[in-house]
C-alpha cells in the first residue's frame, strides 16, 4: 500500500491550478482546497501536471547488452524524464521473439519499480525476416504483447509483412515497421543530399523510407489490419501518412524528439553523437514533421532511446553505432520544438506523449487523464527554467546524448508511478541524499 500524497496547486495539463490527492496508488481527489489527514504534501505551485508519459519505442538492451543499458537503469532514466510506461524493443540477446523472453522482461520491469515496462515482440524469428515469430504465444503470455516490430530491421519481404498484419488482427495487435529499404541504404552514413555529397559520406535517401511506408499502408488496407510507422523522418513520409489516413487506412505514426529539432548540418562536425537511423534530415523535413505532428497526421512522439557503450560512440564516424539516448531529454526537446513555437499546447503534449501511445499499444491503465479514479501516474514539469543539458541529467548507463552542452527549456520536477514518487525535486528517488 503506497502513502497518501497531496499535490498542491499543479496546473492540470497547463490549465487551471488544482490540488491532487493520491491514495493507494489512485487519484481520489481533484480540486481546490483539498485536505487529507496524514498525507504528505508536495508543493506544485506553478508546475504543470501531465499524465505519466508513455514511450512506444525504447531500447532497454536487456537481456544481452547490459553494458549499454538494463531494464533497471533504463526505467530510472524513464522516470527522470517523466515517463511511467515504456515499450521495450525486441532487439535483445536472445531476441524477444518468444513468450519466455517477453515475460522475463516484464518481470524485470516489475522488480525495478520505476515504470511499467511493456515488451514489444519481434515480428520474425531472430529479427531475420524469414519466418514469423511466436506472435500468438507472446500475445497470450503474461506480458500480453500487442505491439510487434523487427526494429531496427525492416520487415522487407512483402509476403511476411502481409502475413504478420493478418495474424495480429485476431488479438487487435499492431505491426510497428522500421521503414527502411535495405537495398537502397547499403553502407549509408547520413541523409542523402547536398551535405552528404560535400562530406563524401554515403547517403540514406528519403525514398528508402517512403517506399516502404507506401507499400505497407496498402498492405494494411488490403488485409484490414493496424500498421504503425516507427520514427518517421521525411516530408514525403508525412504526405504518405496524410494520404493514407484520408483514405481510411488504419495507420499510426511516430516522430522522435531529435527529428523534431536537429538537422543533418550537425553531421559536418563528424560527432558520432549525431549518427542515428533514420538519419537527421533537412530543415524542410524538420518543418514537415513538426507540421504533421501539429495537425494530427503524426500521432505520437516516441524517443527511440538507444543507449550505447562509450567505445561505440567515441570513434570515427563510419565505425560508430547508430542511436541516441533520449528518455531524460524528450519532454524538454518537445517543449522547445513544439510548445515554444506555438504548434502544440500542454494538453496536446499529454495526447501525443501519453494518451495516444498508450492507445496504440493497447494499455488501458496507462496514459489516463488526470482524473478521480485514474491510476496515480503523473509528472510535474517546470516550464520556466532554461538549463544546459549535461551528463548530470542522464540517469541511464550510457551518455550518448546529442543534447550535451545544449540549452533546453524546462525540467521534470517530480514523477509519480502508481502512487509512488520516483523523482523528487528533479532527482531519482534512490539518489536523494540526506
Amino acid at each position: 500500500m503506497s502513502e497518501s500524497i497531496l499535490i498542491r496547486g499543479a496546473r492540470i495539463q497547463g490549465g487551471d491550478a488544482a490540488d491532487i490527492l493520491i491514495e493507494n496508488g489512485v487519484i481520489t481527489g481533484l480540486g481546490s482546497g483539498l485536505s487529507a489527514s496524514g498525507a504528505r504534501t508536495v508543493n506544485a505551485d506553478g508546475l504543470i501536471a501531465l499524465p505519466g508519459l508513455v514511450d512506444l519505442h525504447t531500447h532497454l538492451r536487456e537481456p544481452g547488452y547490459e553494458a549499454s543499458e538494463t531494464i533497471l537503469t533504463g526505467s530510472r532514466a524513464a522516470a527522470a524524464g517523466g515517463f511511467t510506461t515504456v515499450f521495450a524493443m525486441p532487439n535483445t540477446s536472445p531476441v524477444a521473439d518468444t513468450a519466455g523472453v517477453v515475460e522475463q522482461e516484464l518481470a524485470l520491469g516489475e522488480a525495478a519499480g520505476y515504470a511499467h515496462v511493456q515488451p514489444i515482440g519481434a515480428v520474425t524469428v531472430g529479427q531475420k525476416g524469414e519466418r514469423l515469430a511466436e506472435l500468438g504465444a507472446m500475445a497470450s503470455s503474461r506480458a500480453r504483447v500487442r505491439v510487434f516490430s523487427d526494429d531496427g530491421f525492416c520487415v522487407f519481404d512483402p509476403l511476411i509483412m502481409r502475413r504478420a498484419l493478418e495474424y495480429v488482427k485476431s488479438f487487435d495487435g499492431v505491426v510497428a515497421q522500421h521503414a527502411q529499404d535495405p537495398r537502397l541504404t547499403e553502407g549509408a552514413q547520413m541523409n542523402e543530399g547536398t551535405v552528404s555529397a560535400e562530406l563524401g559520406l554515403s547517403g540514406w535517401p528519403a525514398v528508402a523510407e517512403e517506399s516502404i511506408i507506401a507499400r505497407d499502408v496498402l498492405l494494411a488496407e488490403h488485409v484490414g489490419s493496424r500498421l504503425h510507422v516507427c520514427h518517421l523522418s521525411t516530408a514525403g513520409s508525412v504526405d504518405l501518412i496524410r494520404w493514407a489516413k484520408k483514405r481510411g487506412i488504419n495507420v499510426t505514426a511516430e516522430v522522435t524528439p531529435h527529428h523534431l529539432l536537429l538537422t543533418e548540418d550537425l553531421v559536418r562536425g563528424y560527432d558520432p553523437r549525431f549518427k542515428v537511423n533514420p538519419p537527421l534530415r533537412r530543415d524542410e523535413d524538420v518543418r514537415a514533421v513538426r507540421e504533421g505532428l501539429a495537425d494530427g497526421t503524426i500521432d505520437i512522439v516516441a524517443t527511440d532511446h538507444a543507449p550505447h557503450p562509450a567505445e561505440a560512440k567515441t570513434c570515427e564516424w563510419q565505425a560508430a553505432a547508430n542511436g541516441m539516448v533520449g528518455l531524460e531529454s524528450a519532454l524538454r526537446v518537445v517543449h522547445a520544438a513544439m510548445v515554444e513555437t506555438g504548434l502544440l499546447d500542454w494538453s496536446d503534449i499529454a495526447r501525443v506523449m501519453s494518451a495516444a501511445p498508450a492507445r496504440i499499444g493497447r494499455l488501458a491503465d496507462a496514459g489516463s487523464p488526470i482524473a478521480v479514479g485514474a491510476p496515480a501516474s503523473l509528472a510535474l514539469y517546470d516550464a520556466a527554467p532554461v538549463r544546459t543539458f549535461s551528463t548530470d541529467d542522464l540517469r541511464g548507463r550510457s551518455v550518448n546524448s546529442p543534447y550535451l552542452g545544449r540549452d533546453l527549456p524546462g525540467e521534470v520536477r517530480a514523477t509519480f508511478f502508481r502512487g509512488r514518487q520516483t523523482v523528487v525535486d528533479g532527482v531519482v528517488v534512490d539518489e536523494v541524499t540526506s
